[in-house]
């Protein structure tokens, strides 16, 4: 009888991304670390699950109008402060930086 090897989450998550993003083959990956080629298929089926779910949620949680408009004006009023600094700034620059005379 074989024993069943049993990986940590991190060395599955690390060898999924090396076959996912990175592109690598699986039947390479497979030979290179001595794990088993259909171990890898059910470990990269389940991160491009949880890669769907996650992006099913972050559609899910778009923004109301109300909530953009909120957002939007936010931003801009901090727009508009950081403007006024820099403005206020270049003055002061422009005072130090002139000759005495």
């Amino acid at each position: 009888m074989t024993k069943k090897k049993s990986y940590s989450p991190e060395f599955r998550e690390y060898v999924v991304k090396q076959i996912v993003l990175d592109g690598h083959k699986i039947v390479d990956v497979s030979q290179k670390l001595d794990i088993p080629y259909d171990t890898l298929q059910k470990w990269v089926y389940r991160f491009k699950k949880r890669q769907k779910e996650a992006a099913q949620q972050a559609q899910s949680q778009l923004l109301t109008a109300s909530e953009y408009k909120e957002m939007y004006e936010a931003e801009k009023r901090t727009k508009l402060e950081l403007q006024e600094e820099i403005d206020i700034l270049k003055k002061a620059m422009h005072i130090f930086t002139q000759e005495k005379k």
